[in-house]
């Protein structure tokens, strides 16, 4: 210290030459009443007493609990009671007291005008809080109902694209007119919205009569399958990996994200998926050499998991997949999205195998009615298809592999050769 000048070390003053007593007063964490969070609130409007007197509100985004400022707990009640006679008693502002005249004849008070307009810009700033209030309550209601993340997810942005369409979701009849005037919806997403509204209502305790839109059965677009390796080779690692695999199992993208390490039997060149989505059973499916080959090229995660999440894979397929029909000039791989592959496996098997009790186990599908739509779509794929193919006549165990990786098939067997074919 004695090195230090004595007009920076004073009495009274920390190291820095500051007098403690002239810094601002740590102000306390504020922490949500019901489960103590501390970083997960925010602002949520203000709450006026009678008088007037606004009081800050506070939203807990973890617990959904809605709170006013504990501090104004804290306050002198006698110094409140004479500020709110102070103000009370405090003589009115002139014009407040003057009449104006109207077109008629009439008059009218101002300073009821006033009241009117300070009470609908209070009662709307409660409306807004209670919009965000009752959507973070929402989100919690489809949580503990066991929805999955998705599901929450969905029904949640619907709520908002409400209120962007300027729908009130307290109206049955204002979201009603909001789902009808939505043209870029078609019926099937119409459905959906209906349904995510009724979710809604139904944390409410409140019922409506639902419209009901009628889905309009269309057949899915399938690609050819030298599309589908141009897409999957132009692609990155993982996303390439990803890929592969809906083409090899003709998975929900949702089930093959949920795979972990240990769901692959790479001795049996198979993969469990243990994880299905709503309406499909679990399964094994057999998977190629190619998808082994890039799955021992990804990273082992600490959560056992293959892939990463489905909104970050879809976002980086979106911008894969419009480079690549950019490079190569083809504008038919736009239209090819996750659930594609899936629709291409079920037509390819069902034109193999011409058992849709084999496709039907494949996708894991539940009723079999949800399977013979791909039975119109490989009829109408191959309703023009050549009778040309190309023929190998092998005899080693070798050859005859390599032929069945690319698709091959054994017809018959002379003379120690085996002869497979393939359409071209």
């Amino acid at each position: 210290m004695a090195g230090l000048p004595g007009s920076i070390i004073g009495a009274g003053r920390d190291f820095r030459g500051k007098d403690p007593a002239a810094q601002p007063p740590r102000q306390p964490t504020l922490k949500c009443p019901e489960c103590g969070a501390s970083k997960k609130l925010y602002k949520d409007g203000l709450r006026y007493l009678a008088d007037g007197t606004p009081i800050q509100r506070y939203l807990c985004t973890r617990c959904s609990y809605r709170f006013s400022d504990p501090s104004f707990k804290g306050r002198n009640k006698l110094q409140y009671v004479q500020r709110a006679q102070t103000k009370k008693l405090k003589p009115p502002q002139p014009i407040h007291n003057r009449r104006i005249c109207a077109s008629d004849g009439g008059a009218i008070n101002m300073t009821s005008v006033e009241t009117r307009q300070e009470k609908a810009q209070r009662e709307g700033t409660r409306l807004d809080a209670d919009v965000k209030g009752k959507i973070i309550e929402f989100l919690w209601y489809l949580k503990k109902q066991g929805l999955s993340e998705k599901t929450v997810s969905i029904r949640v942005w619907f709520l908002k694209k409400f209120l962007e369409k300027d729908g009130d979701i307290f109206d049955p009849e204002s979201i009603k007119i909001v789902i009808r005037k939505c043209e870029t919806w078609d019926n099937s997403t119409k459905n959906l919205a209906v349904q995510a509204y009724g979710s809604f209502l139904e944390m409410l305790g409140l019922s409506w009569k639902k419209p009901r839109y009628k889905k309009r059965e269309k057949l899915p677009f399938i690609p050819l399958e030298k599309e589908i390796d141009a897409l999957i080779n132009g692609c990155g690692k993982i996303m390439g990996t990803f890929l592969q695999g809906l083409k090899d199992t003709g998975t929900n993208p949702g089930e093959l994200l949920a795979i972990t390490w240990t769901d692959i039997n790479f001795q049996s060149k198979t993969v469990r998926i243990n994880h299905p989505v709503k309406g499909h059973n679990a399964r094994i499916c057999p998977i190629s050499n190619a998808f082994i080959r890039r799955i021992k090229t990804l990273p082992k995660k600490a959560n056992n998991r293959l892939l990463s999440n489905y909104p970050t894979m879809h976002t980086s397929f979106q911008q894969q997949r419009r480079r690549l029909a950019r490079k190569l000039g083809n504008p038919r791989l736009l239209k090819i999205a996750f659930t594609t592959f899936r629709h291409w496996k079920a037509t390819i098997e069902y034109h193999k195998t011409q058992n849709v009790y084999h496709v039907k186990k494949l996708l894991g599908h539940k009723r079999l009615q949800s399977t013979e739509i791909y039975i119109n779509l490989e009829q109408a794929l191959f309703k023009e298809e050549t009778d040309e193919f190309h023929v190998k006549a092998v005899k080693t165990l070798d050859e005859i592999r390599k032929l069945i990786e690319v698709g091959f098939e054994k017809v018959d067997e002379i003379d120690g050769f085996h002869i497979y074919r393939k359409r071209k």
